[in-house]
């Protein structure tokens, strides 16, 4: 089974991408859908986050309040990393066991999507990287019309996370979102002509 890591910046249509191959025949691990499982009340990751970050994090229904937690750990370094000290030891455990079991159902095409791919360090768990690009005006102006984000606060993400200049340097393969869905769907069809069916004997 060929396990492709696909990453990007927030907002550079990681998701969108994702979905594209998934369309073409592949089967797709989404470790942001896995980030949101493992923090569900009842959880081990969701006690500890609520016993480190205090219950001004908690919705009325006993859920994480994403907003809330994200307004404290993008603005504070130490606090995100405290946070993904939590998350992604239970990301990982989940993503192996989605992984097995496509492995064992025959699959021969996964995309792990992970935005924190390179920065968490977990390459190892792909054979090789894609990165989903865009250029970082466009990327604040999706970010802000997706969140309903000011400037300010879109950028605070933004910088938060690894730019993509420097994320693009790690793909075996990059793709250019900076275009409308169309010309997306257009290229994402030439890539999977050329790195998918003309390697893999179906």
């Amino acid at each position: 089974m060929r396990i492709i890591g696909l990453t990007g910046g927030i907002a550079s249509g990681k998701t969108t991408v994702a979905r594209l191959f998934e369309e073409l025949g592949a089967a797709v691990v989404d470790a942001d859908q896995l980030a949101r499982d493992v923090v569900c009340p009842g959880e081990e990751a969701y006690q500890a986050i609520v016993a480190t970050f205090g219950d001004q994090i908690l919705q009325g229904d006993g859920t994480l309040n994403r907003a809330a937690l994200g307004a404290i750990v993008f603005a504070d370094p130490a606090a995100r990393r405290t946070l993904e000290g939590i998350t992604h030891p239970a990301i990982a455990q989940q993503a192996q066991k989605r992984l097995a079991a496509l492995r064992a159902a025959g699959h021969r095409i996964v995309f792990y999507v992970a935005p924190l791919l390179i920065e968490a360090g977990v390459t190892s768990r792909v054979d090789e990287v894609w990165v989903v690009y865009l250029d970082r005006e466009t990327q604040l102006r999706r970010l802000m019309a997706r969140d309903g984000l000011s400037r300010e606060a879109a950028q605070q993400r933004i910088d938060s996370q690894m730019s993509m200049e420097e994320k693009r340097r790690y793909g075996k393969v990059v793709i250019d979102n900076s275009g409308d869905l169309a010309a997306l769907k257009e290229q994402v069809l030439r890539i999977w002509r050329e790195e998918v069916e003309m390697s893999v004997s179906w």
